[in-house]
This record gives structure tokens, sequence and C-alpha cells, in this order.
């Protein structure tokens, strides 16, 4: 009986942490279209993860750790952030195309008084394309275009 409360109490209480976390859901417009996710793991740094279509042409997953440089106080309401971090993206063309690449972000973000968010970044990708043979990716490079981020915060 000990152990079915112990274990009860450690379930509720990792729930209790991770529902505790800050979350947002939403999307992102550039060079394609993407579904995002963040989950703040540790102050205000965030993990953050798209799927979308990269171009129109492929479909793009990619994680990044984002750590929070800066919150300045810029408004007396809602929150300003700007953030950077390394990551990853793996991705599929509809040409028979493979890419994995090592990715940079680096964002500024205005969450507003009420739960919406909303970011602009940079992402560029560095990494390698495999169709008929291995080369540079360049698809990567758009990354360097300026993506809007849309996302509901809970």
């Amino acid at each position: 009986m000990k152990k079915i409360i112990i274990i009860a109490a450690l379930a509720l209480g990792f729930a209790v942490a991770a529902s505790a976390q800050p979350r947002a859901i939403g999307g992102r417009l550039a060079y394609g279209i993407e579904a995002s996710y963040q989950h703040t793991v540790r102050g205000a740094d965030f993990v953050e993860a798209n799927l979308g279509l990269f171009l129109f042409d492929a479909i793009d997953a990619t994680a990044t750790y984002n750590f929070m440089i800066a919150q300045p106080d810029w408004t007396s309401r809602g929150e300003w952030g700007f953030y950077a971090g390394p990551g990853a993206s793996l991705g599929y063309g509809f040409n028979n195309s493979f890419h994995i690449a090592a990715v940079g972000q680096v964002g500024l973000e205005y969450t507003f008084w009420f739960p919406l968010q909303l970011s602009v970044d940079l992402r560029p990708q560095f990494g390698v394309a495999v169709h008929d043979g291995a080369h540079f990716y360049k698809g990567g490079l758009y990354g360097f275009v300026p993506t809007i981020g849309v996302r509901y915060r809970f």
C-alpha cells in the first residue's frame, strides 16, 4: 500500500511540474509554412519543435534549444524576449531527396498580456542533401529570410 501511495504522489508531482511549464502552440510563415510548439524547460529557456512544408516542396522537421538571452522591459504590459540557440533539421523532398542539417536560430518575441505570442526570427540550416549524390544543402540558406511566428501561449 505504501508503494502505491508513493508512486501516486510521484506521478502527481511530475504531472504538476510538467503542467506548470509555459508552452505555446501555433505556426510560422516565411519560406514555407510550419506548425510550431514551444515548451519552457529551465527558467526562460525553451525547446521549439516545428513540422511543415519547406518551400512547399519538402517536408521538414526541426528542433532547437533556445537560450533566452535578454528580456528587456520595453513596455509596461506584456513581455519581450531575445533568444538564440542550436538545433537540428531533417527533411524529405518530394523529388526523392533527403537532407540533414545543423540549425542556428536567433529571434525576438513579444508575449502579450493575453495568451498571444508574436515572434520574428532567422533560422539558417547548414548541412548535406542527398539526391543524385551528396551535396551542400542550399535550401537551408533560405533560413536567412525573416520568419513570422504566431502562437497561443498557455
